[in-house]
């Protein structure tokens, strides 16, 4: 749990909130429970590295103004459209008996023990975040999901998930899958002849031309062009004998 100093905010003007985030701090409300809501403004460098980490929403929070301490809970955050830096903060009050219902992160841990990433799977998150029913003296920081000895085609569900005592999704109609551990999907390339085989099929599985096979296997000749074939198909020309000369007049 972590503590948070906060002041009491008496103006709530436009004006006097963009001041206050121009010195650094964040208008924020308190609400819940049966106090009055209330309008506060807590440092900017005290929420640092708490604002935009998973677990800020689902975080307990001890508030501390003016010596009165709360313990709260983050419920919303505006952001800034261009700046992305946080504007305004939503607290509700945690009143013990009461239960809440929260997105809470899941975390997976021993990757290195799964037989099934061992062998190359993916780990294929269904669920970063479980929304559950909780306590609001109980709420845990976030859900264990424990990968050891998961293999290849394993399905994780939230029935194989411990959760602690009173703490219960709010999908109650089935067992949903929070992760599977599946095949790895690398697609090979199709093996390319070797040089000098004679392809099978064409482009795009066009079976060849009858005879183009017997075509392009080399017979050791020297290729021959249009010409050289025309001639090589016709028969050369017999010899005619020759004419006999008529005799001379003596």
């Amino acid at each position: 749990m972590s503590d948070l100093k906060a002041i009491k905010r008496e103006k709530t003007s436009s004006g006097s909130n963009n001041k206050l985030r121009s010195e650094g701090s964040i208008p924020a409300i308190l609400y819940g429970g049966k106090d009055a809501n209330q309008n506060i403004s807590v440092q900017k460098k005290e929420l640092k590295n708490l604002v935009n980490s998973d677990t800020f929403l689902s975080k307990v929070l001890e508030i501390d103004i003016d010596g009165k301490k709360e313990k709260v809970i983050p419920r919303d955050v505006a952001f800034h459209v261009v700046s992305e830096e946080p504007i305004h903060i939503d607290f509700m009050r945690i009143v013990t008996g009461k239960k809440i219902i929260l997105e809470i992160p899941v975390k997976f841990i021993n990757h290195p023990d799964s037989p099934g990433l061992k062998r190359g799977g993916v780990l294929n998150i269904v669920r970063r975040k479980v929304e559950l029913k909780c306590p609001a003296e109980n709420i845990p920081n976030e859900i264990t999901v424990d990968l050891a000895g998961t293999d290849i085609g394993t399905s994780i569900k939230i029935s194989s998930v411990k959760l602690e005592k009173d703490v219960v999704p709010t999908i109650t109609d089935r067992d949903f899958v929070i992760a599977t551990v599946a095949s790895p999907t690398v697609m090979k390339e199709p093996e390319k002849p070797a040089e000098g085989e004679t392809a099978t099929e064409g482009a795009e599985g066009e079976t060849p031309v009858e005879g183009a096979e017997a075509a392009t296997k080399d017979t050791g000749d020297t290729k021959k062009d249009d010409k050289g074939k025309e001639g090589a198909d016709k028969k050369p020309d017999e010899k005619k004998p020759p004419e006999k000369k008529p005799a001379e007049k003596k």
